[in-house]
This record gives C-alpha cells, structure tokens and sequence, in this order.
C-alpha cells in the first residue's frame, strides 16, 4: 500500500470509526502526510519507525517548522492515533507514540482589544462595495457574537434570525449551539444579505453560505485570516483574529455577565476553559493598579 492509498485510509478511519470532528481530522491528515515524507526521506519501513526515530521527526518538526510545545502535543496525538490504525491494520506490532510524553505549556492570557480598537479596526473597512460590506457584516458578526473563524465560515443563510438576533453555529465536535448577536450586526447582516451578497452571488448561484466570495462559493477560513490581516495592517492592531472572540467574552465578564452565561456563549465544554478569561480581567486590574498607584502616593504627601 503506498502512502497516499494509506493516508486516505487512515483519514476515513478517523471520521466513520473515531468519531472526529473534520478539522481534527484536516489536523491529523496533515500531520501524518508529513511524517510519511519523513519516513521516505529517511528510507526506512513504518514497521522500523521506532520511539527514536518518531522522537526524531518531532525534533524536526520542531527545528524546521518552528512549531510551539502545544503543536508538538497534537502531533504526538495524531502519531497515536496513526500507528493505532497500522496495528488495526496488521502493519506494525506496536505503537511507538504511545510512549512519548507531551510537553506541558505554560497557559497564557489571551490576547484582548477593548472596545474602542475594536471599534477603531471595523470602522477602517468600508461598505461601499460587495467585498467590504461583507468584510464590515462578516468580522462584526464574529466579535458580536464571539464566533470561531470555523463557525462564521460554515454559517448558512438558513441559520440566523436577523430580527430575532440569533444564529445557530456548529462548533467543535460538530456540536451545535445558538449564539445571540447585537444591533450593528443585524443592521450588517441585513444590509449585506439583501444587498450586496446577490452581487457576490451572480444570478445563477445555489449556495446558502452566508459568507461567499464572488460567483458565489463558500469563503474559506484562510480567506477569512488573509483578508482580516489586512485590516489590521491598515489599523496598526494585532493581526490575530481570534482577539476578536477573547474580546467579546472579556467584554461580556467586565459587563457583569457570569461565567457559566459566557460559557453556554462561547461553546466551551469544560468551564476551567472559560474561566481563563477572569485572569484577564485581573491582569487589567493589575495594570491599571501599577499605572495609577504612584499618583495615590504623590496625593498622600
């Protein structure tokens, strides 16, 4: 079996047998397609490719691709999963990742903008024509109702209620949840879905993507991210797109919102995810506690 014929198999196994979600499964198909060329760069078998030699692509993968401890910890997942399917398949007798030990990462705060920059970035985009009205709707959208970039993209026409100021995402794991969002992005939506979508669409075009780039097919999360970084080039602010997401939950928790509230909103399946965002809050205490306390003291003199 070559390599291609055994990737495609192992990525069927991950959705009819694993169960996962399709970007795990874009995840792993890439992770595995670069570990096979690994392999034939190095002329040995699957069934030679012991903890040593794995350890080694993952130093590779490290030195050459400059990934981070938490993109190591996929890859070492990805390479479990893959040799659990050559033993299923009786190509090899063990499974050599199952061995490696993922690294631990430090957790860190999340990047947030407050509302102003927020405010700052969409005003740059303008509406004038198809494209930047629904660049304004589409990141306006996303920062309004906290979305991944996943979820805007996979949005249908069919799953959002302008009037009702509701729309209904599939996130990770394929798990679906209603998410609310504000006044200026139903004004956005409105005016992008019955404007300026149909001039993106053309008049022969079936698509129910909400998001579409011109003749109508579905805009891509890469689209998303590129077109986005042009934005932020343009307003000087982080080029991060998911700030805009972290912003919207910290906004809600600085509003008086409660954790389980932004939980329910944001799709997390585990609370301890969430409650990331209240060390935020603490850290921007902690700043403005550094910034004005010297003048408290200077005042007490």
């Amino acid at each position: 079996m070559n390599r291609h014929e055994l990737l495609k198999r192992y990525c069927s196994r991950l959705i009819a047998i694993e169960k996962r979600a399709i970007l795990t499964k874009e995840c792993y198909r890439y992770e595995i397609k670069r570990f096979l060329e690994y392999i034939e760069i190095n002329k040995i078998d699957l069934v030679d490719a012991d903890a040593a030699f794995v350890s080694s692509y993952l130093i590779m993968r490290r030195n050459v691709d400059k990934i981070d401890s938490r993109s190591i910890a996929k890859s070492i997942s990805a390479l479990r999963s893959f040799f659990r399917f050559l033993a299923d398949e009786g190509l090899v007798n063990n499974n050599p990742a199952a061995i490696l030990e993922s690294p631990k990462h430090r957790s860190t705060l999340p990047e947030v903008m407050d509302r102003e920059t927020v405010e700052m970035l969409l005003g740059i985009i303008s509406d004038e024509s198809p494209r930047g009205c629904r660049d304004k709707c589409l990141y306006e959208l996303i920062y309004s109702a906290g979305l991944r970039v996943s979820e805007a993209a996979g949005l249908n026409v069919r799953d959002i209620d302008i009037d009702g100021g509701i729309a209904k995402v599939r996130g990770k794991g394929d798990k679906e949840r209603i998410v609310l969002f504000g006044s200026e992005a139903a004004v956005q939506l409105k005016k992008y879905l019955n404007e300026d979508r149909p001039k993106l669409a053309g008049k022969v075009n079936k698509s129910n993507a909400v998001f579409i780039r011109k003749g109508g097919k579905r805009l891509s999360r890469k689209s998303i991210w590129k077109n986005y970084a042009k934005y932020t080039a343009l307003a000087g602010t982080s080029s991060h797109l998911h700030i805009l997401r972290h912003s919207f939950a910290t906004g809600l928790l600085e509003g008086g919102a409660d954790l389980r509230t932004v939980q329910e909103l944001l799709g997390h399946a585990d609370l301890s995810t969430t409650q990331i965002y209240t060390h935020v809050n603490t850290a921007v205490l902690r700043e403005n506690h550094r910034r004005f306390l010297p003048r408290l003291k200077l005042a007490e003199q």
